[in-house]
């Protein structure tokens, strides 16, 4: 009886295990489980990453091939390290620290333990590669640039951290990863999908062949293709106008909001973030505190928008019903606000709506911006009704863009003041630098440009972006083919848009104006304070400069910002005229304007508070 209860038992176990053995095969068998088993070796196949061209067809962003040297730690047998890190080009405590960053990530697993090498250094390397265990080479791809602009837009790629690999399965150690620009805002799609082949190894940890024939191996897929809305001549001519200066431009075709050109002034050249050389390159660009290369000021930069606003007030004046196109206001070389005089350089005189644009008087349009807060019992529903006539241009918050990254701007609203002068202890006349784009209000030149899109389109714009199409089948998110409406009814812009078309034809822009094409635009001076030794000086005006062409159908918007560069049309404005005359019609004809831009730089009003001298700024107002 004993020995039937012994051999029922045995039985009984041997058909448990056989039972559990043939569920976990046959029912809850995963791939996954592969990397418990020490037997099975996973190779990555990397697939070549989505290429970048331009809107027309130019390719900006393709491939090169890389080696990467990987290791598995548990493998690796005693070897001559100094052979082996002169072969690698690396020092011996540089092998050392990143063998025990691999065995930390996993001893079984892959690891990277020198990125991106060289042709040469592969070709020289793999002859010798069979002398050490543990060690392998694995080809992959990185970017190669077929330009030398755009870096901030295009962004680059980097390998992988311990925050990606902890919150996104996806990645393994040394895998490489979109960065910033397009590269982020489209990595999923540009990166394709990895293949993976399982190696089967023998009890001598030697490869044996596929495992289960290969059946679970999966192939690459490669990254898809994109096109971006960028033009690449009128990008890379746009770099070259910005030599020796800093600020942004952003360039918009208005009937679909496109962006056109996206200008971050210093750049630096896409491909010092490639290679092996790549960080000390970031490092470089990244701590230079002084010219800020990696910082896109198209997209971060918030100036006050200084004149080229007064063109919103005059929409909200004209909508409100508080002026017509001849409504008068008398300058007295500037306006009082109580005893006080604020300076304008119109020259004086009477002003209407038309001759208060294209000769930017400060008085004017403080005179509209009282009678827009007069219409109302309280300062605060005036504040109100401002507020969301502006911030239906796209103004004080984020535009909803296709970019990884920016700034919101700012456009006040009565909780910011009651915060500053308390509840019911500020008028219209507290704020009136409002009036003239400046005071507290803050815009990018990309929301500059969008304003200028919308003027433009006579009341609607679209959500400014930079994806043209995605693969073969060209579609986009819908949200950036949707027109969204400003709060100013379309009857409203033509006498806006005339007094803009006269900035050129009589007013402060007439210096820079293209035959053949009709513009209109604004000029904007904005002060430029900064703080030396503890003490708040001014130094020279910031040029800022919108416009759009041709008039009747525009095909450009932009807006430029040039930090310290004196009044709107001294840079600014020259600028803004050879990229829509570059833009419109291939060449250039106003080669005075030209060469003026090309030649001219403007490195020492940048160090001037470096330079422990009194400094002067200009007298110029506009």
């Amino acid at each position: 009886m004993k020995k039937l209860l012994l051999s029922s038992v045995v039985v009984l176990i041997g058909f448990t295990f056989i039972g559990r053995l043939s569920y976990l095969q046959l029912f809850r068998f995963s791939p996954d489980q592969i990397l418990d088993d020490p037997a099975i070796k996973k190779v990555y196949d990397y697939p070549e990453r989505g290429y970048i061209y331009d809107r027309n067809g130019k390719l900006l962003v393709g491939n090169q091939p890389a080696y990467d040297v990987m290791v598995i730690p548990r493998e690796v047998k005693p070897l001559d390290t100094l052979e082996f890190c002169g072969l690698l080009g690396i020092e011996k405590e540089e092998f050392i620290s990143k063998m025990e960053k691999a065995r930390i990530y996993s001893p079984r697993l892959p690891s990277v333990l020198v990125p991106q090498l060289s042709k040469e250094d592969y070709a020289k390397l793999q002859e010798k590669m069979r002398h050490f265990n543990g060690f392998y080479i694995q080809k992959r791809s990185l970017r190669y640039y077929n330009t030398k602009s755009a870096a901030n837009v295009l962004g680059y790629i980097s390998e992988v951290n311990e925050w990606d690999l902890k919150n996104n399965p996806y990645y393994v150690a040394g895998e490489l990863k979109g960065r910033t620009g397009i590269e982020q805002q489209y990595e999923e799609i540009l990166r394709g999908q990895k293949g993976v082949k399982h190696i089967q190894k023998d009890r001598f940890n030697r490869d044996i062949g596929p495992y289960k024939d290969g059946k679970l191996d999966t192939l690459p897929k490669q990254g898809k293709e994109i096109q971006i809305t960028l033009d690449k001549t009128l990008q890379e001519y746009g770099e070259k106008l910005m030599h020796g200066k800093r600020g942004g431009i952003v360039a918009i075709e208005p009937k679909t909001g496109e962006i056109l050109t996206m200008i971050s002034g210093p750049t630096y050249d896409p491909a010092l973030l490639v290679g092996r050389e790549r960080s000390k390159n970031y490092s470089k660009l990244h701590y230079d505190t002084i010219s800020k290369p990696t910082w896109d000021r198209s997209i971060l930069a918030q100036p006050s928008p200084g004149s080229p606003f007064k063109t919103l007030n005059a929409l909200v004046g004209l909508q409100e019903g508080v002026i017509n196109t001849d409504t008068k206001f008398k300058c007295y070389h500037g306006f009082y606000v109580g005893n006080t005089l604020r300076g304008c350089h119109c020259g004086g005189g009477v002003r209407d709506l038309n001759s208060g644009i294209y000769q930017s008087c400060n008085a004017y349009f403080a005179g509209v911006f009282r009678r827009i807060f007069d219409k109302y019992e309280t300062t605060d529903e005036g504040m109100e009704m401002w507020e969301k006539h502006m911030k239906s241009f796209g103004l004080g918050g984020f535009l909803g863009t296709d970019l990884p990254t920016g700034a919101p701007g700012r456009i006040p609203d009565v909780a910011y003041y009651d915060k500053w002068y308390g509840d019911g202890r500020w008028a219209a006349s507290t704020i009136i630098s409002n009036s003239i784009g400046q005071g507290e209000i803050a815009a990018t030149p990309l929301q500059l440009a969008n304003m200028t899109a919308a003027i433009a389109n006579r009341g609607y714009f679209y959500t400014p972006h930079v994806i043209k199409s995605i693969g073969n089948n060209g579609k986009i998110d819908p949200r950036y083919t949707e027109p969204r409406y400003t709060t100013i009814d379309r009857k409203h812009f033509d006498p806006v848009i005339e007094g803009m078309a006269n900035v050129y034809n009589y007013g402060t822009a007439r210096w820079v104006k293209i035959p053949g094409i009709d513009i209109a635009g604004k000029t904007g001076t904005v002060e430029n304070y900064v703080r030396v030794d503890g003490e708040r000086m001014q130094l020279t005006d910031h040029s800022v400069f919108v416009a759009f062409a041709p008039v009747e159908n525009p095909q450009i918007a932009l807006a430029v910002y040039i930090e310290n560069g004196y009044y709107g049309a001294r840079y600014a404005g020259h600028i803004a005229s050879l990229l829509i005359e570059k833009y419109i019609k291939g060449e250039i004809t106003r080669t005075d304007l030209e060469k003026r831009m090309l030649e001219k730089t403007l490195e020492h009003e940048y160090a001037k508070p470096y330079s422990g001298e009194p400094f002067k700024i200009n007298e110029y107002v506009w």
